[in-house]
């Protein structure tokens, strides 16, 4: 958002005018800017508004009936915290003792805003102007919130009675593309990991592709997925990671929270592998956070499971055991893949809609439906991954 908009936007006239706004709705969207514009309204506020409006739309994914209160830009939305996984942030640091949280790199605000509900004073710290002044107004309502514009790694910790920190480094470049190395981070990984000489409660949000490579022995890396999409890895020091160094993975589903943890010397212990089994009556396919912790051989050790084929994350076992941590299917059937053979398969059973899955296959979901062209009324579920090291086939359905 430009800072013309943006100041437009928060004096009482934008901020009204917010207010007025029906639920955005994208097929609505030109009528109404339209008619704003003829009404005689700043064409630069009206701009500023709609952006704002379909912003706070996109934005409820994330923050729920918060969003309505607050003020986004598209970049600080991309970035911001799901506030449910920034709920279990706070909670770290309420748990520690800490009495006053340095959030730097506060984007939008998210983290410091759930931070200060659970009331631990937070000094939220900002380098973009526009950014700093977003997360001001969405402070607003937290008196133990002070937001500063300034470099995070210049600030004094110590005469700021700084006891935890929380960074949330960048990473993505000016033109939007990920960075994956976490020596580009902005700033850089090793930067902030210094800061632990200073304060040694420190939190650190990662991409979740992170190499366990570049994981501190020390740390607790959680990865974290909301309703099975990995949103995040975080890394705890200190007096934050009351578990110890290790690796593990955090599931929230709804309202409900679930940790699948493995004690090992550090975050960047070798991972290890479950055995590969014959393919039996139930498949499981593990969460997201699961593999990437490397948590498969330790869930695999609860469903008295094993892998399907080497490398490949799909636990196969006789016997139905519930767990939040993978989705159970029954095995129908399973056969050698050929496109002809399944195309035949699903046609005698008047199957006209199929669900397609893979792992340890360049097959793409999308061409493959294509190319079966179905026309039938029933609906399957199928799983394209090896067996025994061959391409196959398994017609499945949710246990």
């Amino acid at each position: 958002m430009d800072p013309t908009g943006l100041t437009k936007l928060l004096s009482p006239q934008g901020w009204a005018l917010l207010a007025q706004l029906p639920p955005y709705e994208e097929e609505h969207a030109l009528r109404i800017s339209t008619g704003l514009r003829e009404r005689g309204v700043d064409p630069d506020l009206v701009a500023a508004a709609m952006t704002q409006s379909r912003l706070r739309a996109r934005a409820r994914g994330k923050f729920g009936t918060f969003a309505d209160g607050m003020i986004f830009t598209a970049a600080g939305l991309e970035q911001a915290t799901r506030f449910v996984v920034a709920a279990h942030h706070a909670r770290r640091y309420a748990a520690a003792g800490v009495a006053r949280v340095a959030d730097l790199g506060c984007g939008i605000g998210g983290d410091a805003m759930a931070l200060s509900a659970l009331g631990v004073p937070v000094l939220a710290v900002e380098q973009d102007e526009a950014t700093a002044a977003v997360a001001t107004v969405n402070l607003r309502h937290f008196p133990t919130a002070t937001v500063r514009h300034c470099d995070a790694l210049e600030l004094d910790l110590a005469t700021e009675g700084i006891d935890g920190l929380f960074a949330d480094p960048a990473r993505r470049t000016r033109r939007g593309n990920r960075v994956f190395d976490p020596r580009a981070y902005s700033p850089p990984l090793e930067r902030v990991l210094a800061l632990r000489e200073q304060v040694p409660a420190l939190g650190i949000k990662v991409a979740p592709g992170i190499p366990h490579s570049a994981l501190p022995t020390e740390a607790r890396a959680q990865w974290v997925s909301v309703d099975g999409d990995v949103v995040e890895a975080g890394l705890w020091f200190g007096p934050l990671a009351g578990e110890g160094p290790g690796r593990s993975a955090l599931v929230l589903h709804g309202e409900e929270s679930d940790v699948l943890d493995e004690p090992m010397s550090g975050a960047d212990a070798p991972v290890r592998h479950a055995p590969v089994r014959p393919l039996a009556a139930y498949l499981y396919e593990p969460d997201g956070a699961v593999i990437r912790a490397g948590l498969v051989a330790r869930l695999a050790e609860d469903l008295d499971a094993g892998l399907v084929s080497e490398s490949i994350a799909y636990l196969t076992a006789p016997t139905l055991r519930r767990t939040p941590f993978a989705t159970p299917y029954r095995v129908l059937d399973s056969f050698d893949f050929s496109l002809k053979r399944l195309r035949t398969y699903l046609r005698d059973r008047d199957v006209g809609t199929v669900t397609v899955k893979k792992r340890g296959t360049a097959v793409e979901p999308g061409q493959i439906i294509r190319q079966l062209a179905l026309k039938g009324a029933g609906r399957a579920t199928i799983v394209l991954t090896r067996l025994a090291g061959q391409q196959s086939v398994l017609v499945v359905e949710r246990a």
